[in-house]
């Protein structure tokens, strides 16, 4: 496992396009699809990441939660299957069952729409407001696997709930922290470094 921290991409950055396979339904979802939410949220996720299952269960609920109260929540693979192959769909379509995720989580084959976001690493949180416009890139919290800290979603949350009450959350934001994505042979974008 190689550990990568967010890009923190741009606030005020327009969320960029999306038309990706899910496989736990056979559908193709698009960006154009949450354009009636208050909020839409952008989760770069993978299976096997040790920082991802270290608040999947948590992460499960906020999600249930957060789309009761006008977010629009979707999480992207974008891992290269052939050499990480737990991160393959039929694994993801069974994460989906098992982890109860009421989300759409879709799968990045080109990984040019993981690369459009600027992920770095899984998990890789994006918020924006209901303009689209971005207005939080971090942690989900600050536990970690090799932390006691409780999983609870505090920035994340936090973050939420200051766009639904259409306000602005903080700036100060702190990174996201996981494992790094995994490209395909020669694929690696030129925003690291």
């Amino acid at each position: 496992m190689v550990q990568a921290s967010s890009t923190m991409l741009a606030l005020g950055t327009e969320a960029p396009e999306f038309s990706l396979p899910e496989p736990a339904t056979g559908q193709t979802r698009s960006l154009c699809e949450f354009f009636e939410s208050r909020a839409l949220l952008v989760m770069v996720l993978s299976n096997h990441c040790p920082f991802v299952k270290h608040i999947a269960d948590e992460l499960a609920d906020f999600a249930r939660e957060f789309q009761k109260k006008g977010v629009a929540i979707v999480a992207i693979n974008g891992n290269d299957v052939a050499s990480y192959p737990a991160d393959s769909p039929a694994k993801m379509a069974e994460e989906v069952s098992a982890r109860g995720y009421v989300f759409p989580y879709l799968f990045d084959e080109s990984q040019e729409v993981v690369k459009a976001y600027r992920a770095a690493c899984t998990p890789d949180f994006f918020l924006f407001d209901e303009n689209r416009r971005l207005v939080y890139r971090g942690q989900f919290d600050a536990s970690r696997p090799s932390l006691s800290t409780p999983v609870t979603g505090e920035d994340l949350r936090t973050a939420c709930d200051a766009v639904l009450a259409r306000k602005q959350p903080t700036e100060d934001q702190a990174p996201s922290l996981g494992c790094n994505i995994k490209w395909k042979p020669g694929n690696a974008p030129r925003y690291f470094g």
